[in-house]
């Protein structure tokens, strides 16, 4: 079972690191548009550039924070989402048993009362 547990973490982690980068590619590109470069550059003044690389800079690490919150948020909600079926498996297992011991019982006492007559 721990190896089983071992490789849900693996997966879950891949999983998650791939959506991770899918976001940020998305950020990215959604964040350097063409258009914004080129006004930019029309601009001509250095140091409006470097302003706004600065920002440009500050809301990648922002965006890069968020991510990371959500990513961390999804782990967590993952990890509970195991914990109940653990949790679900286990109630359904005694369940399963118990609905077996019924049937026996019940069997049973058909087979005595078939012997009676």
């Amino acid at each position: 079972m721990d190896r089983d547990s071992h490789s849900e973490d693996t997966l879950s982690t891949m999983v998650l690191e791939n959506i991770k980068n899918k976001l940020i590619d998305a950020f990215r590109t959604s964040g350097g548009s063409r258009e914004n470069r080129r006004q930019e550059e029309e601009e001509g003044a250095r140091a409006r550039q470097l302003g706004v690389g600065r920002s440009h800079q500050v809301n990648e690490e922002l965006r890069r924070a968020q991510i990371d919150g959500a990513i961390t948020w999804l782990r967590s909600e993952l990890l509970e989402m195991r914990s109940q079926d653990l949790q679900l498996a286990e109630t359904l297992l005694g369940l399963n048993t118990e609905i077996q011991r019924l049937r026996r019982e019940s069997y049973g006492g058909l087979e005595d009362a078939g012997d009676d007559q």
